[in-house]
């Protein structure tokens, strides 16, 4: 039966409370069944242990409801449970147009953050229709299914009471591409790795002072990217090349890193880093991780010894957005099917371009001009923006 067929037939809300065991919803239909009701909708619920079943069923045909109730509430009785049933007329109410999914990330999750974002979902027209636990750890991630107002006011509203109570939420439209495969992109420094890849080299040739001064005066607008990046590159002149392998095996990936790429990877997403770093660790990262895409600026090397110049493209922050969209179109990946991962303004530009940009650990300026932010240290919580649950996670790795 359609819902139309069902909008104004009678039907009846059975719901069903206790403890939970093997064979509670075999039971209640089997004992529905003999009554040769239709089932109009389903909900079951369990947290710790105790069961919520919903079902809303058809009315029965002839003259039996008494005895239907007399039956359901014996059954319930006979497994200690508590039974209601409700008359009424047809389905639920139709859901309001422009739907979103709403992932909010507490560490912890506290009851007054909840009510804080379920008021502003309220108060923006919006309707809770669902709320479902994503992971309890190492963040509490639950999601909420809204309906009754537009993504993007929705994200703009939440974005401020997120930042007033300290939690992170991100607002994605529903719909059939949340399910689709997508191109993940992310920056290297202080996103994929703890470190800063210049600092790591600094410090081999003792230039640790000198190259913390021009990133200060590069955060002060004195220098653009670019001749920040050559007036570092150039103190590091003279180094031996051996220096490289020291450097990879310094980097530290972030909490979380491995498995957002080996969960990524295993859905069939493709994965890719752009870095205003060095080919010669974002390379080896590609290898080990088994990343689809890498780019990122190269160290010049001559008769093994660095020579403080870098050659070929430079990646700024214009051209990390280039770079992501030459990946999207080599990954046959629309670009609103894209999600970019960073923390710098380098990376602002990338963050727009994408469709979902994501402000990890990042500075005020990049957590307010994302499309969300994850303020936890621990880079798997961005799987929970995209609709995946700690277990399936879990269940993945044991596979």
């Amino acid at each position: 039966m359609s819902a139309s067929q069902t909008s104004d037939v009678p039907t009846l809300l059975v719901k069903i409370f206790g403890k939970d065991r093997p064979g509670i919803t075999a039971g209640l239909f089997d004992t529905l069944a003999a009554y040769s009701v239709d089932v109009v909708d389903i909900e079951q619920v369990v947290t710790r242990g105790r069961i919520v079943l919903c079902a809303l069923v058809t009315h029965p045909t002839d003259s039996s409801e008494g005895e239907l109730r007399a039956t359901v509430h014996s059954w319930a009785d006979s497994l200690k449970l508590q039974a209601e049933i409700l008359s009424g007329t047809g389905d639920n109410r139709p859901r309001g147009s422009g739907r979103s999914h709403v992932t909010v990330l507490g560490h912890p999750l506290t009851a007054e953050s909840t009510a804080a974002i379920a008021a502003r979902i309220t108060s923006t027209g919006g309707n809770i229709d669902r709320i479902f636990r994503l992971a309890k750890y190492p963040v509490t991630a639950v999601e909420f299914a809204v309906s009754g107002t537009e993504t993007e006011p929705l994200r703009t509203a939440l974005a401020t009471a997120a930042a007033q109570i300290g939690v992170d939420v991100a607002v994605v439209s529903a719909g059939l591409h949340r399910r689709a495969q997508r191109l993940v992109v992310m920056d290297v420094d202080s996103t994929l790795i703890q470190d800063e890849v210049i600092e790591l080299f600094a410090a081999h040739a003792g230039c640790e002072a000198e190259v913390a001064e021009v990133t200060e005066r590069a955060m002060r607008g004195e220098l653009d990217f670019e001749q920040s990046l050559h007036a570092r590159v150039a103190l590091l002149a003279g180094l031996d090349v051996s220096v490289v392998d020291k450097v990879r095996s310094e980097v530290r990936l972030t909490p979380g890193a491995r498995t957002l790429i080996r969960t990524l990877k295993r859905l069939g997403y493709q994965v890719g880093v752009v870095s205003g770093g060095f080919t010669q660790v974002t390379d080896d990262l590609r290898e080990k991780l088994g990343l689809d895409f890498a780019s990122a600026n190269t160290l010049e090397i001559v008769d093994g010894k660095l020579t403080g110049k870098v050659v070929g493209e430079i990646v700024d922050r214009a051209g990390k957005a280039r770079l992501l969209r030459r990946f999207a179109a080599e990954a046959g990946v629309p670009l609103a099917q894209t999600v970019a991962i960073g923390d710098g303004a380098n990376d602002l530009d990338m963050l727009n371009a994408a469709g979902l940009g994501v402000a990890f650990c990042a500075k005020p300026v990049v957590r307010q001009a994302a499309d969300t932010a994850v303020n936890v240290p621990f880079l798997d919580a961005v799987l929970y923006l995209l609709g995946i649950t700690r277990e399936e996670v879990e269940a993945a790795d044991l596979a």
